[in-house]
């Protein structure tokens, strides 16, 4: 059921509370205790996706936030003492960032984190939705030595949805997946391994090197890409600078969820494809009458994909990231079937999977990286807008290929939120968990009114019941 309009106060919801950040210890990769490292030690580099991210968070928070629900009480010191235990184990404490080289270390040792608990009350699920509001928005230390994890819990009484919000550029969600799924045995007393994960994984650099011919015909590619952008609609905002993100979230049950699964099927397509689809088509519904005979009249839908199989990273055992990006347009005539649209977009996905042309787009991302040294804030804010533009970014991601996590009627079993930044003014993470679907929607309330977004929204429904 759709999250109704706030009813209090972001000021209602307590600030986090700041981590005290651990000494630096020396720490092998595999956890042992090593000799000192040199002062100036930063095994782990950046990829060009994560690098382009820091840039992002300059201009706005660039966090994303996840929160599964936890079929206990909550005991706020266990649940405390389980979130420290895990994350020294897995080695994912004292992280340090040299941004100027591109570089990072998690130096080790203990951790200090502390749980924000918020009362659940009669409408958990509005509050629950200005929680995320809150992280989404709340930023992380920008260098040095970081804390970048945040926990929160909302409390349900029987249960509660344990929170985790991340500075996006050290993670993608497979691997907060797998840490939440780590913290909620260990909190529950089951079996927790205490071999610590991999966390300096290889950058896109070695997909160029891998890829050669891939990667000289997916640039062969690039002016018809930005043929394709002079032809699209570009998001408006209301000022360019601001980069707020509002948030809400629907679910959707077994059955309907079940229903959109076989209608990708029976169309021959992905379930992405459907869903960008979808998303099209929400756009040409809720947006003002366009001019079909105009230059720019095409609507048109990023996607994030994770390279991590590319890699051939066992998202278990690899923390990081992986991700990549690619766009799709259309024109979206009058009357133009769900099934028809759908196989539209898999002619563009199937091709950019098949010739790799999500190179491309991390050619592209590094370009903009070096020509946005040159921009001011303003201007780095609008040349998405302006260069590339999308009305929607989708991000999906399957919980249950990871976590055999159990939800409740009425209370979704994982909850997702990722950033708009100033690639899309609308960013829908679609998460799938215990047989059902949860939609959460990150959007620049400088580009979207809330009633924009529940019209976005109740589109997408009626779409989804229709089939």
């Amino acid at each position: 059921m759709p999250v109704e309009a706030a009813k209090f106060s972001m000021a209602s919801i307590p600030k986090p509370r700041a981590d005290v950040l651990p000494e630096p210890l020396a720490k092998r990769d595999n956890g042992a205790v090593a000799r000192p490292r040199a002062a100036g030690r930063f095994p782990g580099r950046l990829n060009v996706f994560q690098a382009a991210m820091l840039g992002w968070r300059d201009l706005h928070p660039y966090n994303a936030v996840h929160a599964a629900r936890i079929g206990r009480p909550l005991d706020r010191d266990a649940l405390e003492r389980a979130i420290r235990e895990t994350l020294r184990t897995a080695g994912l404490t004292g992280l340090e960032l040299d941004r100027r080289r591109r570089r990072y270390a998690w130096r080790g040792g203990p951790s200090r984190v502390t749980v924000d608990v918020v009362p659940g009350g009669d409408d958990w699920r509005e509050t629950l939705a200005r929680m995320f509001e809150r992280e989404l928005n709340t930023p992380f230390t920008r260098d040095g030595a970081l804390e970048p994890f945040r926990f929160f819990a909302l409390d349900l009484g029987d249960c509660f949805f344990l929170g985790l919000a991340y500075d996006h550029f050290i993670a993608a969600g497979d691997s907060i997946v797998v840490l939440l799924s780590a913290l909620a045995d260990r909190y529950a007393g089951e079996q927790a391994s205490d071999r610590p994960l991999v966390r300096y994984p290889h950058t896109h650099g070695r997909l160029f090197v891998r890829h050669p011919l891939a990667f000289c015909q997916s640039l062969a590619r690039l002016p018809a890409m930005g043929a394709s952008c002079r032809r699209t609609i570009r998001p408006h905002y209301r000022p360019i600078e601001e980069g707020h993100n509002g948030f809400r979230f629907f679910t959707l049950v077994p059955d309907r969820y079940a229903a959109l699964r076989a209608a990708a099927r029976s169309f021959g397509v992905t379930f992405n494809d459907v869903l960008i689809a979808i998303m099209l088509l929400a756009q040409d519904a809720t947006s003002p009458a366009r001019d079909r005979k105009a230059r720019r009249s095409e609507l048109a839908v990023a996607s994030i994909m994770n390279l991590r199989e590319a890699h051939g990273d066992d998202a278990h055992r690899t923390f990081g990231q992986f991700l990549s990006s690619f766009r799709v347009s259309h024109p979206v005539p009058p009357g133009i079937a769900l099934r028809d649209l759908a196989q539209d977009v898999h002619r563009t996905t199937a091709c950019v999977k098949r010739e790799r042309l999500y190179l491309a787009t991390l050619s592209a991302v590094a370009v903009d990286r070096v020509i946005g040294r040159f921009q001011t804030p303003k201007q780095r804010m609008g040349a998405y807008a302006k260069s590339y533009p999308v009305g929607a970014g989708i991000s999906s991601l399957n919980v249950d290929a990871l976590w055999n996590l159990n939800g409740s009627e009425g209370a979704p079993a994982y909850v997702r939120g990722v950033p708009t930044g100033p690639t899309s003014p609308l960013a829908v993470a679609i998460t799938t968990a215990d047989g059902a679907m949860c939609a959460g929607l990150s959007y620049r309330t400088a580009a979207f009114t809330d009633d924009a977004i529940a019209g976005i929204e109740d589109d997408i429904r009626r779409r989804i019941d229709a089939l």
